[in-house]
């Protein structure tokens, strides 16, 4: 497929589709709404748009959503090359470039919050605002080691949905998962968060060790338009578990924006 070409079913559709930029191809899939807003979701490392399913559900009264395998995730092929954070950046803006949509609402869960914060500051044109869940990668952990840790922290207690639906996305992603994860490490999203020029919504679990508290309030200090909420009883997979209360705190926050 030429570069910069949706799918057969074009813009609009709600059949899974794919998009290739630079030679890289993701898997997007719509929902329609006649709401105001346009939703982009970006999961998490070694995740795929599948647990985004109930939060497109609770979203799409508000908007039409987009949700996306990014390249080498999911059912997207991997690409010649791992993608950095800022390069995932540009085929998301190269995504909605090629749809003609409105300034887009870009939620990025853990490591797809590197990549929302990303379009942010190089794409500010085609962002109306951000929401970070879970946000990676905490400044004071930069290692794989202590990464694992803290994941391993949160899966021994995390819910059984949760648990199958990340084995299945794991298994995917698992040939190409080091190299991924370098990716992620690699980046610094406290350089780039300052930067950050739209209103802004962090949020976390509040038993989620992947992204401390403190890590989430630096995180919302270094924004300069930014606001922290919690969700009490919740891990780091927050919007897989239930996805009501991340989605009520999602609109009222682009009530008040």
């Amino acid at each position: 497929m030429p570069d910069d070409e949706l799918g057969a079913d074009g813009p609009g559709a709600t059949a899974p589709y794919e998009f290739t930029h630079a030679g890289a191809t993701m898997i997007v899939e719509e929902e329609r709404s006649s709401g105001p807003h346009t939703f982009v979701l970006l999961h998490g490392l070694g995740m795929g748009r599948s647990v985004f399913i109930r939060l497109t559900a609770r979203l799409a009264s508000a908007g039409h959503v987009l949700a996306v395998d990014l390249p080498g995730y999911g059912e997207a092929p991997e690409p010649p090359k791992t993608l950095s954070m800022e390069r995932a950046a540009d085929h998301i803006a190269a995504l909605l470039r090629a749809r003609g949509t409105s300034p887009a609402v870009i939620v990025g869960h853990s490591m797809g919050s590197q990549i929302a914060a990303e379009v942010a500051v190089r794409h500010p044109e085609l962002v109306r605002s951000i929401v970070l869940i879970a946000p990676t990668v905490d400044a004071r952990a930069r290692t794989w080691r202590q990464q694992a840790l803290r994941l391993g922290r949160d899966l021994i207690r995390e819910n059984p949905r949760v648990l199958f639906i990340g084995a299945r996305e794991y298994l995917r992603s698992w040939p190409n998962f080091r190299r991924e994860l370098k990716a992620v490490l690699a980046h610094r999203p406290e350089d780039t968060y300052p930067r950050v020029t739209v209103p802004a919504l962090v949020m976390r679990g509040q038993k989620d060790p992947v992204a401390p508290r403190e890590w989430c309030v630096d995180v919302a200090r270094m924004i300069p338009s930014a606001e922290l909420t919690e969700i009490p009883g919740h891990r780091h997979e927050t919007m897989i578990k239930d996805a009501g209360p991340a989605a009520h705190r999602i609109l009222g926050f682009l009530d008040r924006t």
